[in-house]
């Protein structure tokens, strides 16, 4: 009975809607009115070279993931061990997670424009031949999507890594002094060992913004574009139910959307366990 409440707003809130997602999903459904179809519109939808070129931008968007992890590990090593200056790095790291993806896609024009900070960097260093429009083609867009994705994602995995790393014995640190360890072996043998939990929370959550939370950040930077070039699953279900009304197809989207985020979920679950 004390739990009633809790299932009855879950049910109303999430299970109700997911399964009215999944009707929609096989049906031709305008927002308004629906008829229903079946099966074959995922079948019609895989046979979309659009929808798989969106699932290989997020894909790619992918190799962002442990790109963001080393850097927070990195960085977190470095304020762990209070280097000079630490607490500055501290709040230049801690200024992207207090900001909206909005603010963050508004910063990545302004680095990756033609006369952006990027291209100032390239010409101050003698590499002007490498200047260009970063977010003027496809491969330089979602190559920038992924700088800015990084940047945004650094300052959390390094907090976490950070709050994983004071919780760890000092003692153990003492004895592996004891024992003629050096700082890098420590680092290596020790610290990283005993944050395995922290690694995998760290890439689960990493992963599932790779797939769910780029929305703003790509429709503020490139609207998608160019030619559908940073297109990822998340931004095309937009697309297709609010750009063509095509809410069926948005529902079928999500549904797929739905069935890889839990599919990273589990084995989140799994790889805890097997820490543990």
């Amino acid at each position: 009975m004390l739990i009633l409440p809790a299932i009855c707003v879950v049910t109303a809130l999430l299970l109700v809607p997911i399964g009215q997602a999944v009707y929609y999903s096989m049906a031709n459904w305008n927002g308004i009115t629906s008829q229903w179809v079946g099966p074959s519109t995922y079948l019609t939808e895989f046979r979309n070279p659009l929808f798989w070129r969106v699932l290989e931008n997020n894909a790619l968007l992918l190799i962002a993931v442990p790109v963001t992890m080393l850097c927070g590990v990195f960085l977190a090593a470095l304020l762990h061990e209070h280097v000079f200056g630490w607490k500055v790095f501290r709040a230049a790291i801690i200024i992207p997670t207090a900001v909206s993806w909005v603010v963050l896609g508004l910063i990545g024009i302004q680095a990756f424009a033609q006369h952006g900070l990027v291209n100032r960097l390239l010409g101050g260093v003698g590499l002007a031949a490498l200047e260009r429009n970063w977010l003027g083609s496809p491969t330089d867009a979602l190559a920038a999507v992924g700088v800015t994705f990084v940047y945004s994602l650094v300052g959390v995995n390094t907090l976490i890594f950070v709050t994983g790393m004071a919780t760890i014995d000092p003692a153990i640190y003492e004895a592996g002094k004891l024992d003629g360890t050096s700082w890098l072996q420590s680092y290596v043998h020790l610290t990283l060992p005993m944050l395995r939990r922290y690694l995998v929370f760290t890439f689960v959550i990493t992963t599932i913004s790779a797939f769910s939370a780029l929305f703003s950040l790509i429709y503020t930077m490139t609207g998608g574009g160019p030619n559908y070039g940073t297109t990822t699953i998340e931004f095309f279900i937009y697309q297709q139910a609010f750009g063509t009304g095509a809410f069926g197809v948005g529902a079928l989207l999500g549904v797929v959307l739905f069935v890889i985020l839990v599919s990273v979920s589990a084995v989140q679950v799994y790889l805890m366990r097997r820490s543990e």
